[in-house]
Order: structure tokens, then C-alpha cells, then sequence
């Protein structure tokens, strides 16, 4: 349970509220494209709330309150809207990301099913982070309480990272391919658990797999080159029984799905984030403004927050059937969550309608080039008449928003814009060669045509 907010912190958290309400208002607003200098004022206004708050907390004493958890939701939001205004490049943006692994960390260190391959991508986003809010540690493009406050997230993920990394690294080197691919039917055997219908069929060669398996063990241990016994038999053995507990359960289900009724609406609502999420990672480009993710990760850490020891329990403190199931929706809708973060671009959402329609211009421009002729100079109009309009946009070179403000981006769309121009001209030059080509076909044609008169009179 939190602490209660001190008497010295109380017009801090009266201020905070104020901010997250402007955030969230700011949020909900789809009549206009959120301006960089928005977003900046509320950056402002929250950091002289830390500085407040940090002139009135003891550096050595770890707080937990109110206060403390609705910072929390305004650094993640504000790190969206940083997002969504295309400074992906900045510290403040890799709160969200941080917070995101995090959660994803966290159930990977839960269910203790994964990989070194797993591991690797966070890895090297961590990295990236990492040099991002270096960079502007360094360069004192934020203030140091922002930068520290990200210090410490990316230090906490790190740790979690690590301890993963350090569980792998028992394993003996016996057992790593074992692992794998123990790891590999698990999430097949959970992902097939969570579908409908009957599962007999994709079932049947999973079961075969894991009791080839179980079967090169001599008395309930795996057996390494010369009979010796590798360390780390408990990582791979408890890993089998999971497996074979996990079939047990997709066949008692029959063909329906294994979710006890206390648990179906928790079912139900994770599977349709998921079904959202999913169109979301489809559609992003055109649809995605990465505030919308925060609905999205509320209602999952939500759902999160009512597991008991790790598991969803029914009124009377029961595990009901279907633990697999929730688990898989709920691990699944975070991973997709941090995939959007993750792939979010550095151009803001003013200037990503014209980025969508360049790179749809250059993908018909590629295909035009790469299948070739025969053409002429009206299939080249609408992609002509497509840049022209882009082309009118610019203000001194530059595409400019709607306050007069210049929109995060402008290189990335320079380079788009500069690219499809080079694919036209390439079109022309091509479609001139074939003119001269068939100019000279039919000269030749004529010249022909000549000799036979001659020869046959």
C-alpha cells in the first residue's frame, strides 16, 4: 500500500493532476494534429514539479505515493506525445519504451520460458536507449532531473536483463538445444491453447516431439556425451512436465476452449485488445497516434493487477483452468504494445500523412520499374501530379504545420520526396530509350522492306 503525501507535497500532486488532466484532454482532442509547442509546455510544467519535489525529498529515502504513481502515468504519457510528434530521438521519448520492456521483462522472468535469442533484441535496444539519453545527459538538452529519473529505469530494466542473461548461463552446453527447443514447443502448445476450435490435428506432432524428448532420459535425467550427466537438469526437466501439463490440458478442453467460466471475461476482454492491438501493428503507419497506446496499457496492467501470486483466481480464492490462455493474451498484447513503441518513426504526425503517401508513391514507382515497359508519358502523370502536390506543400524548402511551426521529420520526407523524383526521372529516361528503340526498329522495318522490292523485281 502507498504512503500518504506529505503536507510539503501536497500543491506538488495538486499541480501533477492538473497536468496529467491537460495531458489527457490533449490526448482525447482528434480535431487537430498535436503541436510540438503543446506538448513542450507540459514537459516544462512537469519538470519544475520535479524540481519542486525534489527540493523538499531526501535524496537517500526511497518515496512510494500518490504522488509518486501519478508521475509515473505522466512521464508515460508525455513520453508518447513525444512520440507522436516525431522526437523519438530524445530522452524523455524512452520513458514509455523502458516502462513497456519492463513489463515484458518481468513476465519473461515469471514464466522463465525463454531464450538467448529473446534476450538479444532488448539487448540491443537497450543500447540504443541508452545512447539516446547519454547523449542528452551530455549535451544538457534536458534537465538533469529527467535524465536521471531515465537512468534509473534503464538501470532497473538492465537488471532484470541481466538476471534473464544469468539464468541461461547455467544451462550446460549439453542441454542448450534441448532448451530451445523445449522453449519453442511451450509457446506453440500455449498459442495453440488459445485458439478455437479443435486442436487435434497441430496437437499430435507437438506430442510426439516432447516424448521423443523425455525419451533420451535415462532414469529422469539428460544425458551429455560419455553418459556424464550435465548440470542445469532442472531447468530442461521442469520445462518438460510444463509442456506435457500444458497438452494434458488442451486435450481435457476438447474442442472448446479450456477458460473456466469464472475467468471467461477476463478472457474476452484480453482477446479483444489483442484483436485491436494486432490491427493496430497492421495499420500503424496510417492509423497509430502512440497516445492511443496509453487506453491500451491501463487496461492491461489493470487486468495484471488482479493475478494473485502470479495466477487469476476465481471469488473464493480458486485457480481455475485456463491459466495458459490468459497468461499467453496478456504477454502477447504487452509484446505488441512495445513492438509499436519500439518502431515508432522520428516524423511527427503533421508531416506522417505526407510520409505515408511518399512511400506509397515510391512502392508503385519500384514496381513500375522493376516489371518495365511499354508505358507512356500519361502512366507517369499521377505520380508526377502526386509529387507536384507534395512538392506545393514546402515553404522555403520546408514542410510547415499548420501554427507556422516546423514539424519533426523534414529529412526523412526530403529523402522520400528526393527519391521518387529520381525513380521518375529514371522512368522517363527509360521510356526515351524505348522511343529511340522503336524509332530505329522501324527504320530498319522500312530499309527492309526496301531490299525485298528491289530483289524481287
Amino acid at each position: 500500500m502507498s504512503a500518504p503525501v506529505s503536507q510539503e507535497e501536497l500543491p506538488i500532486l495538486e499541480s501533477v493532476i492538473n497536468i496529467r488532466n491537460r495531458l489527457t484532454a490533449l490526448k482525447k482532442d482528434r480535431g487537430e494534429y498535436i503541436k510540438a509547442s503543446d506538448v513542450n509546455t507540459l514537459y516544462q510544467a512537469v519538470i519544475r514539479q520535479v524540481t519542486r519535489l525534489n527540493d523538499v525529498r531526501q535524496d537517500d529515502v526511497v518515496y512510494n505515493n500518490r504522488l509518486d504513481t501519478l508521475l509515473a502515468d505522466v512521464f508515460n504519457l508525455l513520453s508518447l506525445f513525444f512520440l507522436t510528434v516525431g522526437r523519438t530521438k530524445e530522452a524523455p521519448a524512452t520513458y514509455s519504451q523502458l516502462a513497456s520492456m519492463k513489463q515484458i521483462l518481468g513476465h519473461m522472468n515469471e514464466s522463465a520460458i525463454y531464450n538467448e535469442s529473446d534476450l538479444s533484441p532488448f539487448h540491443r535496444r537497450l543500447n540504443e536507449l541508452r545512447n539516446i539519453i547519454k547523449h542528452d545527459s551530455e549535451t544538457g538538452r534536458h534537465p538533469e532531473a529527467m535524465t536521471k529519473l531515465l537512468e534509473r529505469q534503464l538501470h532497473e530494466c538492465e537488471s532484470v536483463l541481466n538476471e534473464l542473461q544469468e539464468s541461461l548461463a547455467v544451462l550446460s552446453v549439453e542441454l542448450v538445444p534441448i532448451h530451445e527447443r523445449l522453449v519453442s514447443i511451450r509457446r506453440k502448445l500455449v498459442a495453440l491453447a488459445a485458439k478455437e476450435g479443435s486442436h487435434k490435428a497441430e496437437l499430435k506432432p507437438l506430442q510426439e516431439e516432447l516424448r521423443k524428448i523425455d525419451s533420451k532420459r535415462v532414469d529422469g535425467k539428460f544425458l551429455g556425451p560419455g553418459g556424464i550427466v550435465p548440470s542445469s537438469q532442472a531447468v530442461c526437466s521442469s520445462l518438460l512436465e510444463d509442456c506435457f501439463d500444458i497438452v494434458q490440458e488442451i486435450r481435457a478442453s476438447d474442442d472448446s476452449k479450456n477458460v473456466a467460466p469464472p475467468l471467461k471475461p477476463i478472457h474476452d476482454r484480453l482477446a479483444g485488445l489483442r484483436i485491436e492491438l494486432e490491427d493496430l501493428a497492421l495499420t500503424h503507419r496510417w492509423s497509430l497516434r502512440e497516445t492511443d497506446l496509453w487506453n491500451y496499457s491501463l487496461s492491461l496492467q489493470e487486468i495484471d493487477k488482479m493475478r494473485v501470486n502470479g495466477k487469476f483466481v476465481d471469488t473464493e480464492g480458486n485457480q481455475p483452468a485456463g491459466q495458459y490462455v490468459l497468461l499467453y493474451l496478456l504477454r502477447r498484447c504487452y509484446g505488441v504494445i512495445y513492438r509499436l513503441l519500439s518502431s515508432s518513426e522520428p516524423v511527427s504526425e503533421e508531416l506522417m500523412p505526407v510520409a505515408n503517401k511518399l512511400s506509397t508513391v515510391k512502392k508503385c514507382l519500384n514496381e513500375v520499374l522493376k516489371y518495365g515497359g511499354p508505358f507512356n508519358p500519361r502512366d507517369l502523370y499521377p505520380y508526377q501530379l502526386a509529387l507536384y502536390q507534395i512538392d506545393s506543400m514546402r515553404k522555403d524548402g520546408r514542410f510547415v504545420g499548420a501554427d507556422g511551426s516546423i514539424p519533426e521529420g523534414q529529412g526523412i520526407v526530403m529523402a522520400h520526396l528526393n527519391e521518387c523524383h529520381e525513380l521518375l526521372e529514371m522512368l522517363k529516361q527509360s521510356m526515351e530509350e524505348n522511343d529511340e528503340d522503336d524509332e530505329e526498329f522501324t527504320e530498319d522495318d522500312d530499309g527492309d522492306g526496301g531490299e525485298d522490292e528491289s530483289v524481287t523485281d
